[in-house]
């Protein structure tokens, strides 16, 4: 079975380094002249789907915004993965899920199984209860051409308190979470499919990522401060293996297709000037 590393560096290469965010909270619904509900939840995604299911890499549902409807939410979550799979775009989810034992293996079986409805090529993960507890979304993850984002260092400004600590043996624990992750990509080619969430406003990292070998998730960009050129401060000769995502950025550009496509196009060609990619 091909790895998700492969897929995503094939995906790249045809559609460009984007990674777009399917986030529809209540002011961007209203924005688009949509009811806070699931009616409008459903039309605001089916819309995405059909302007970019077919023209982007990457395509990230955050997963709350769609449970916060409960049932009826998750019914169009589960509708939306696999009408943007049929379009040919990976689709990663967003859901930050961490634990341990049976619980993490279960989270695992809930998007990275191909039998469960919920199945898609990559999720986000936390390793607060320490990397190794993700080790049953990893194992399932290469059993099934899956892939892993484990967050190292994100955008947001509490994280830092957390992420940039130091640990006994003087790296911080972002960098430990980059080493471990490292280790699980080593002689993959040609990517691996453990990814880390890196934000792009975070600046000077600190961190070594030479040995990663596997994407680097870059959120922030557009209505979080962030821009393209921001990309080579925080990642420097790791340029290549950088997937940049957008949300609001794009999808404020909505509800009209044409719009919709025309900000990931100006998207992708910012993000290829700024990652050097032809």
């Amino acid at each position: 079975m091909e790895s998700f590393g492969a897929r995503l560096h094939r995906a790249v290469r045809e559609r460009g380094p984007l990674c777009v965010g399917i986030d529809p909270h209540p002011a961007l619904l209203a924005r688009w002249g949509l009811a806070d509900d699931v009616d409008g939840l459903r039309r605001f995604a089916g819309a995405v789907v059909d302007a970019l299911g077919d023209r982007v890499a990457v395509v990230k549902p955050q997963s709350a915004f769609f449970e916060r409807f409960g049932s009826h939410g998750v019914a169009v979550l589960e509708s939306t993965i696999r009408q943007l799979r049929e379009r040919g775009a990976l689709v990663l989810l967003d859901v930050k899920r961490g634990d341990i034992g049976s619980t993490v293996q279960a989270y695992a079986s809930a998007y990275l199984d191909p039998s469960s409805p919920m199945h898609v090529d990559a999720i986000t993960a936390s390793p607060f209860l320490g990397v190794g507890s993700l080790a049953p979304m990893f194992e399932l993850a290469a059993e099934h051409g899956g892939g892993v984002f484990v967050l190292a260092l994100t955008s947001n400004p509490e994280g830092a308190s957390v992420q940039r600590a130091t640990t006994a043996d003087g790296r911080t624990v972002a960098q430990t979470v980059i080493d471990e992750i490292s280790q699980l990509n080593a002689g993959a080619e040609p990517l691996g499919s453990i990814g880390a969430v890196v934000g792009a406003t975070v600046g000077e990292t600190g961190c070594d990522l030479s040995a990663m070998n596997g994407p680097l998730l870059a959120p922030g960009l557009g209505a979080q401060g962030a821009t393209a050129a921001d990309l080579r401060v925080v990642f420097g000769s790791n340029l290549p293996a950088v997937l940049p995502s957008y949300s609001r950025e794009v999808l404020g550009a909505g509800p009209d297709p044409e719009a919709l496509r025309a900000a990931a196009d100006r998207a992708v060609v910012g993000c290829r000037a700024a990652l050097k990619l032809s």
